[in-house]
C-alpha cells in the first residue's frame, strides 16, 4: 500500500495561468513624457526581472509597518514586493506627469544639496586641523 499523496507533475505546476497574449514581449516599454497617471504596479503575477535593493534597518521596518497597516486597517494582504512595485509605479507616474516638479526630482535635489553641505563641512573641518 502506497501512503504517499499523489503530487502534480511539472506540466501542471508550470502551466500558463494568464490569458494568452496578455503580455506582448515584442513591444518595448517607452518612457512617456506626459499623461503618466495610468501607470500601475504589476500586482500578483510572475515577474521575470529581478533587482536587488539595499535598504537601512529603519527603511525595512517602515516598509513592514506599512504592509501590516495595509492588512490591519484596510484588509489588504500584500507582500513587501507588491508595496514596493506600487510605490515605484506611483513615483514614476508623478515623474511622468510633473517632470522637474515631481516628488522624485525634488527629493533627489534636496538629497544632493544636503550631501554638498556635508562635504563642504568636512573640507572646512579638515582645513582647520591643518
Amino acid at each position: 500500500m502506497n501512503r504517499r499523496a499523489p503530487l502534480p507533475g511539472a506540466a501542471e505546476l508550470f502551466r500558463p495561468t494568464g490569458e494568452p497574449g496578455w503580455f506582448d514581449t515584442a513591444r518595448p516599454t517607452t518612457h512617456r513624457a506626459s499623461g503618466g497617471s495610468g501607470r500601475r504596479g504589476t500586482g500578483r503575477q510572475k515577474h521575470d526581472t529581478k533587482i536587488t535593493v539595499y535598504v537601512s534597518d529603519e527603511e525595512l521596518l517602515a516598509l513592514e509597518h506599512a504592509r501590516l497597516a495595509l492588512r490591519a486597517e484596510h484588509g489588504l494582504a500584500v507582500d513587501r514586493g507588491r508595496v514596493v512595485r506600487e510605490a515605484i509605479a506611483v513615483l514614476l507616474a508623478d515623474f511622468d506627469e510633473n517632470g522637474a516638479e515631481s516628488v522624485l526630482v525634488r527629493r533627489l535635489h534636496q538629497e544632493r544639496h544636503q550631501e554638498g553641505h556635508q562635504e563642504l563641512g568636512q573640507e572646512l573641518r579638515q582645513g582647520d586641523e591643518r
